[in-house]
């Protein structure tokens, strides 16, 4: 009876730590924003906009790849980012990338970051869409309007700005689309939390068309449940 009792016990642990498991795989951006509503400068744009699906949801995952910690993996193809943070560890978080004609691939780095950057856009963009009847501002300050959202991230190819940004964005339904000219896009909350850690310098693996990022080795083997639980 004793063991009975032990396996009832144990069984209902287990039933238990998969419970919390399930409820904690993903960070809820609707939950998150409530319980930071004195302290998170992003507070209001999030709680207004409609959230992405979950599965593109800030989550912890265990990833394989011979990358240094550190390192951003963007995979476009699966509207992922990675920050690589050890071995088999990684904050996985949901993307928008570039529409058809857009998209692309390389090996860049962090080279300047900003907070409710100012936003330029391109004279093509501006030129492509007034012929749509849009007009765009030669420059638009920072603010929770801006489509740069609340912080950038700048990528450069060596000494040169690539003109590609990783960005919050004040559309987060956007996040798992085709729908930027070629830009990152993530919630404002996600890219609050990457621009602390991603200091200057970091190398930026975009995985894309043409493969022009060369040989690069990870794989997603899904959420970490022991850390998502635990922290670490």
């Amino acid at each position: 009876m004793k063991h009975a009792g032990r396996a009832s016990l144990a069984a209902a642990f287990t039933a238990a730590l998969l419970l919390t498991a399930s409820n904690a795989a993903a960070f809820s951006p609707g939950q998150a924003t409530k319980a930071a509503a004195a302290q998170n400068d992003v507070t209001v744009v999030a709680m207004q906009q409609k959230k992405p699906p979950k599965q593109f949801w800030r989550t912890k995952v265990k990833l394989q790849t011979d990358e240094a910690p550190g390192t951003i993996i963007v995979d476009t193809n699966n509207k992922y980012l990675y920050y690589v943070e050890g071995r088999n560890k990684a904050t996985r978080y949901g993307i928008g990338v570039g529409r058809e004609g857009f998209g692309w691939s390389g090996v860049v780095k962090v080279q300047r970051k900003a907070e409710w950057p100012g936003w330029t856009p391109p004279p093509e963009m501006i030129v492509r869409e007034r012929k749509k009847g849009h007009i765009l501002p030669a420059f638009q300050e920072g603010g929770i309007d801006n489509p740069l959202g609340a912080r950038a991230l700048y990528l450069y190819k060596g000494k040169s700005d690539s003109g590609f940004r990783i960005h919050g964005t004040n559309q987060p339904w956007t996040i798992g689309q085709n729908m930027s000219s070629g830009c990152i896009r993530m919630m404002n909350q996600d890219v609050e939390h990457l621009y602390d850690r991603a200091s200057i310098g970091t190398k930026v693996i975009v995985v894309g068309p043409g493969n022009k990022q060369g040989e690069v080795s990870y794989d997603d083997r899904g959420v970490d449940i022991l850390r998502t639980i635990f922290g670490g």
